[in-house]
């Protein structure tokens, strides 16, 4: 998406079915990660662990990637840091990042609550997880199949699965749009 195009609408089509999450975990292995990516898909850069200066180095190296192959990228943060940084959305609570300003517009929720506030606030997309046990909250208590489906029915925009998933647990919910950490790295 380019700076100049207007957000996606959750009735759109355009909307990447893969997304990659960067960690410090999965970060040696993010530039083969992009590269082996379907073209098309989304990266959505976290790297908390890094201090700003090296957090924007390393987000202009793998930025660089992603655009090569067509990658949608996405940076947590405020809006004016993916302006700034020239993302093509930004991600994080819908408290955080209530305005977009023509970026695309990732949202994160764990239950309805957050979904409702993920659609007020105009989310192009919402990253509900986690669905399964994973890595990144082993305290958190999984959504599991039935509850993610309930959940993402009720939401107005396109609710994309986070949290243990991988190819094989996307095809066997049937569920188009996925991310992952370790599934993807």
């Amino acid at each position: 998406m380019a700076q100049n195009q207007p957000r996606l609408k959750s009735d759109e089509s355009g909307l990447p079915d893969l997304w990659l999450l960067s960690d410090a975990r999965n970060d040696p292995g993010l530039e083969q990660a992009l590269t082996a990516l379907p073209k098309g898909s989304g990266f959505i850069y976290r790297h908390y662990h890094l201090e700003p200066a090296a957090r924007y180095a390393r987000f202009q190296i793998l930025q660089r990637i992603a655009q090569k192959h067509g990658h949608l990228v996405v940076v947590s943060g405020s809006p004016v840091l993916a302006r700034k940084w020239q993302a093509d959305g930004v991600y994080g609570a819908a408290e955080r990042i209530p305005a977009a300003g023509g970026l695309l517009k990732l949202v994160t929720a764990h239950d309805w609550t957050e979904i409702v506030a993920a659609d007020r606030a105009g989310a192009d997309a919402i990253l509900l997880s986690p669905v399964f046990a994973t890595r990144s909250h082993p305290e958190a208590k999984p959504l599991g199949r039935v509850r993610f489906r309930m959940l993402a029915q009720k939401a107005k925009a396109p609710i994309i699965a986070l949290g243990g998933m991988t190819a094989a647990k996307a095809q066997r919910m049937n569920w188009p749009r996925w991310a992952a950490i370790d599934g993807l790295s």
